[in-house]
C-alpha cells in the first residue's frame, strides 16, 4: 500500500471511507448528528488540507488530513482496522507533515487509546465539539 497525497479523483473513496468508519467506531453519535455531520464532511475542499491517502491497486483504504500541525482527520475502511494503517498514517504525518496535535472524541476510547500509545497526551478537554454538539473532545499532544 503507498501513501500518495490527495488528488479529487479520492473524493467519492475517502468520503465512502469515512462514512463506513464512522458507523462503525462512533456509536455514540445519535444519527441526527451522524447526518448533520456527514453534510459537513462533504462540503469539504480536501485541498485545503495535507491529505493524504493510502492506496493499493487505486481503492483507497484510509486517509489522514493534516492543517497547522493537527491531525484534522484520521479514518480507515473498517475492513483494514486493527492492521497498523492507521499507526502508518500517524508517523507519516508527524514525520511528513510535523503533526503534533490531535482532538479526539472522548466517547471514543479506542481512538484515545490508539493516539496514547503513538506518545499523545491529553492537555485539555472541553464539554462541547467544535460545533457546539454535546460530545466532549479530549485535545492531545506529543
Amino acid at each position: 500500500m503507498n501513501i500518495v497525497k490527495f488528488k479529487e479523483e479520492h473524493r467519492d473513496q475517502i468520503l465512502k471511507v469515512w462514512e463506513d468508519s464512522v458507523l462503525k467506531s462512533h456509536d455514540f453519535l445519535n444519527p441526527d448528528d451522524f447526518q448533520e455531520i456527514k453534510k459537513l464532511v462533504n462540503s469539504i475542499d480536501f485541498n485545503d488540507l495535507e491529505v493524504y491517502c493510502l492506496i493499493d491497486q487505486n481503492k483507497v483504504h484510509g486517509f489522514i488530513g493534516v492543517a497547522d500541525q493537527n491531525i484534522e482527520m484520521l479514518f480507515i475502511a473498517p475492513s483494514h482496522f486493527g492492521q497498523g494503517l492507521g499507526k502508518r498514517l500517524v508517523n507519516f504525518a508527524i514525520l511528513e507533515l510535523e503533526a503534533k496535535k490531535v482532538d479526539v472524541n472522548e466517547q471514543n476510547r479506542n481512538a484515545v487509546g490508539f493516539y496514547q500509545k503513538l506518545g499523545f497526551q491529553t492537555f485539555e478537554r472541553t464539554e462541547l465539539d467544535d460545533q457546539g454538539r454535546n460530545y466532549p473532545l479530549l485535545r492531545m499532544k506529543l
